[in-house]
């Protein structure tokens, strides 16, 4: 059994589920925090904005592309020696993305001190969610994926509200600098609450070399090309390539890891549908967020006319939403079940997002916030248990693969949905617009009513998109494998027996 036993205290299993918290947020936190002190780094460096932009790029490439890679690694050497050496790496690139770049005046400097921190980040995201399915008891890991899940959603949106009041109030280094505490603290509490021990039994099978490189190298080009195709152009050649080469090495990922004896990603998983169903109901979930929560500053200060500040206090509504409906979601689960409260969270997300159909320049801050708040009380409820339904499908030597996987679906998403959502914001401006060169001008330039077209459409797309959520929360169904069997899981399906 995964599990330490019955012998480990409450308190060490508090102990583990906090530093797994702390892991999931910050990394999390770290993908978006950046974003809005961009411009101040720009100027200190003397940088045009598309070169700058690496600093933000740099991390999701390597993270993105290397979680599933060390998901593997922590099947075959133990969950605490990644853990561990992740936060490590992590903490000390955060303090060097802070501290060399303005010491050596190196813009490329800070890019690799990115870089670094990139990998600590994917070591740290690939297995926090199987810590707690190996090393918790099965009476405790919904409220558990409950405290996780919610950080990990909360550090996402909690970004671009923190970065601005440290940047604004401190500087830009801070960003940064503020994960070194919190990563002294959170390997502290690691060392001590993760049993030590290797948690697969071990295979002579050779790593699998050729799938690593595809996986880094499929994911690497899909999310350069989707961060990178508003800025640089969807025509443009090295976003052509960048799709053509994902495309290639992602397809080609799919029939080599069908072959290979040890895979990196076993996609037989898949043929469990119901497997499949919350995994693309998980990923649609983040999509949308991400799609969503990079929209949306844009609307409340050139539509509504708020301030910066006032529109990070809006959006911090969707949130606190998440946090609160998270931690209830983990406590409800094993009374409840993790598919009722899929679905009850998916019909809450559609919800909102219908609310925000109502949004218009006559919209108060209120109903503005409740539809946030609706829209982040759905997610909560959701993601805990949809992500709870997936580690419980999973095998015991697949946990590490599968907890990677989960991250993936949060990080790969999100990225891919702020750059749907912005197509489909410029096509509808294009599609009103008096003259085809409306976005040549500055958004504040752009007639309110053009604006007003872009967010309606945007709005009617999301809540079609959060439809399918709905209906891949209804197809699911609570499963839990053989090796994570325990006496609580009666009335459950039983699968790989």
């Amino acid at each position: 059994m995964h599990q330490t036993g019955g012998n480990a205290s409450r308190q060490r299993y508090t102990l583990l589920m906090v530093s797994i918290a702390l892991a999931m947020f910050m990394t999390s936190l770290d993908g978006t925090i950046v974003n809005i002190a961009l411009p101040t780094i720009s100027t200190i460096f003397d940088l045009p904005s598309t070169t700058v932009s690496w600093v933000a790029t740099a991390y999701l490439l390597v993270l993105t592309g290397s979680i599933l890679v060390f998901g593997k690694v922590a099947d075959r050497i133990g969950f605490k020696t990644v853990f561990l050496t992740g936060f490590c790496v992590f903490t000390a690139g955060s303090f060097f993305c802070g501290f060399f770049p303005e010491v050596f005046n190196s813009f490329e400097m800070l890019i690799a001190s990115r870089v670094l921190q990139a990998i600590g980040g994917a070591m740290i995201a690939a297995i926090a969610p199987a810590l707690v399915a190996a090393f918790l008891p099965m009476k405790l890991k919904g409220k558990a994926m409950g405290v996780v899940t919610t950080f990990a959603a909360f550090g996402t949106a909690a970004g671009p509200v923190l970065g601005g009041l440290l940047t604004q109030y401190l500087s830009w280094n801070w960003i940064f600098y503020i994960n070194v505490p919190v990563g002294a603290a959170a390997i502290l509490l690691g060392s001590y609450a993760i049993p030590a021990g290797v948690t697969a039994s071990g295979t002579p099978s050779p790593f699998d070399r050729l799938g690593a490189v595809l996986i880094f190298a499929g994911l690497g080009s899909l999310i350069y090309a989707v961060s990178q195709g508003s800025a640089l152009g969807w025509t443009d050649p090295t976003i052509l390539a960048a799709l053509a080469a994902a495309a290639i090495a992602l397809g080609y990922l799919v029939l080599h890891e069908r072959r290979a004896a040890d895979p990196l990603l076993d996609f037989r998983l898949f043929n469990n549908r119901n497997f499949l169903y919350v995994n693309l109901m998980l990923a649609l979930a983040y999509f949308l967020m991400g799609g969503v929560n990079y929209l949306l500053p844009f609307f409340l200060e050139l539509v509504k006319g708020f301030d910066p500040s006032t529109s990070g206090l809006v959006l911090t509504a969707l949130s606190f939403a998440m946090m609160a409906s998270g931690f209830l979601s983990g406590m409800l689960i094993n009374r409840i079940g993790n598919r009722r409260l899929c679905i009850a969270g998916a019909l809450v997300i559609s919800a909102g997002y219908l609310m925000f159909r109502s949004f218009s320049a006559e919209s108060t801050i209120y109903s503005i916030s409740g539809a946030l708040a609706v829209v982040g009380f759905g997610l909560g409820l959701m993601l805990s248990p949809g992500t709870n339904m997936v580690m419980n499908m999973a095998p015991r030597d697949r946990q590490g693969m599968v907890s990677s996987l989960i991250s993936v679906e949060r990080t790969g998403p999100i990225t891919l949905g702020i750059s749907f959502i912005s197509m489909i914001f410029v096509q509808a401006m294009l599609t009103v617009a008096s003259h085809r060169h409306v976005t040549m001008s500055s958004p504040a330039e752009i007639r309110i009513d053009v604006l007003a077209t872009g967010f309606d459409l945007v709005f009617a797309a999301v809540f079609v998109l959060s439809l399918a959520v709905v209906a891949l929360a209804l197809l699911s169904r609570d499963e839990v494998h053989a090796d994570n069997l325990e006496e609580e899981t009666s009335g459950v399906a039983v699968v790989g027996v």
